[in-house]
């Protein structure tokens, strides 16, 4: 079994997408939908959202809410592990990372066990930054009312989003979710 992943861009399918990656499993393994992570997690998702859907594996930029996941190369320059960063390997039920301000709603890190980890011990030159995970197999963010997205294999940082706003003072702001 195979895992295609493909960048934030566009492709109408994997195999036209020039910058699709495909990342082989050691084993045959059954397809994760939203439905299985849930279980998995024993995190409910909202009615509205399609269960049996197949969640979409990106290795690149991708959001989520209030939360943005950037490739870690792409941002190294200005965030990095704090020098004594402690590591939590990511469990089966997953790691809360963020809940959202304005639902409570959080999104969760979920992850097979002993191939993700993450910490909160991070250097952010702006200050966005929550923490790294670094994984060796797809891991997955879930959200209760956003479902959820898969993460190709790497490293990444999650960072807080934020806007545009209309203050002077201020020009931008934090989303909330």
């Amino acid at each position: 079994m195979t895992v295609t992943t493909t960048s934030a861009q566009a492709c109408p399918t994997a195999q036209a997408c020039p910058t699709a990656r495909t990342f082989p499993t050691a084993q045959a393994a059954p397809a994760v939908t939203l439905a299985s992570l849930s279980r998995q997690t024993g995190l409910a998702v909202l009615d509205h959202l399609e269960q049996s859907v197949r969640i979409p594996v990106v290795d690149g930029l991708q959001a989520q809410g209030d939360l943005i996941v950037i490739p870690l190369s792409v941002v190294a320059s200005s965030v990095r592990p704090a020098p004594r960063a402690r590591w939590t390997d990511v469990p089966p039920r997953g790691i809360e990372l963020l809940r959202g301000e304005a639902g409570g709603n959080p999104h969760t890190l979920v992850a097979e066990p002993g191939t993700c980890r993450w910490t909160a011990d991070v250097m952010d030159a702006e200050g966005l930054a929550i923490g790294l995970f670094d994984t060796s197999a797809v891991a997955y963010l879930l959200h209760p009312e956003h479902g959820a997205t898969g993460c190709a294999p790497g490293a990444y940082v999650v960072r807080r989003q934020r806007e545009y706003s209309e203050d002077r003072w201020r020009r931008t702001r934090l989303v909330a979710d």
